[in-house]
């Protein structure tokens, strides 16, 4: 049964912050096709802040590790994306809480739980075409290479391909939440930053955690 690490976790997060420095101004030249063009520094931002206050983490487990992230991210990055990213480390923290080593289903499970807050709060669902496409996507992936019996190269590089492929296979969609809900029917045929993060971030971990 595969499993992910904390040590593989706080890998995965630092790959997330330098994936977010990278593409600052790919993902905001994305953004400003149909949005106010802010979201790779407003991401950037925050995930730099959490890089500054990585010494200050409690990583004994993974929730008052990811709870640090949360802080950081919140204090640091206004707007839906803070409320998003500081949201889906807010509540993977609490499901996971004194664990130190996760499933890939827990991971699935722990995702889903950060989605379903992620959509209280802000009131996308899936099919809105917003980044909890990419990561219902990523879930549904992690959970079927748990039940095929993947090794975790394998499963992350799969959870990356899904999450890459969703950004093509929601091009076509319109936009009903986000920055690109008001421009209506003209957002189909763009991408949403958000899911193409999502790609290059998994796409980036998955590498990143080859064994």
């Amino acid at each position: 049964m595969a499993t992910i690490t904390l040590e593989q976790l706080q890998t995965a997060v630092k790959t997330i912050a330098e994936t977010t420095e990278e593409n600052r101004k790919y993902f905001s030249d994305l953004d400003a096709v149909m949005g106010d063009g802010d979201f790779g520094e407003s991401i950037s931002c925050g995930f730099r802040q959490v890089m500054k206050d990585w010494d200050s983490y409690d990583m004994s487990t993974i929730g008052p590790f990811f709870m640090g992230i949360t802080r950081s991210i919140t204090s640091s990055t206004g707007g839906c994306t803070g409320t998003v990213w500081g949201t889906l480390f807010m509540r993977t923290g609490m499901l996971l809480k004194d664990k130190t080593e996760i499933t890939l289903t827990e991971a699935a499970d722990a995702l889903e739980g950060a989605m379903d807050a992620i959509s209280k709060r802000g009131g996308a669902v899936l099919g809105d075409k917003t980044v909890l496409d990419a990561f219902d996507v990523i879930a549904k992936s992690l959970r079927q290479s748990d039940a095929d019996g993947d090794d975790l190269n394998t499963a992350l590089e799969k959870a990356a391909a899904a999450a890459v492929e969703c950004k093509e296979a929601t091009k076509g969609w319109i936009a009903k939440r986000g920055r690109q809900f008001f421009t209506g029917e003209r957002s189909i045929g763009t991408y949403d930053p958000g899911i193409v993060a999502a790609g290059i971030m998994a796409t980036n971990i998955a590498e990143a955690l080859k064994e």
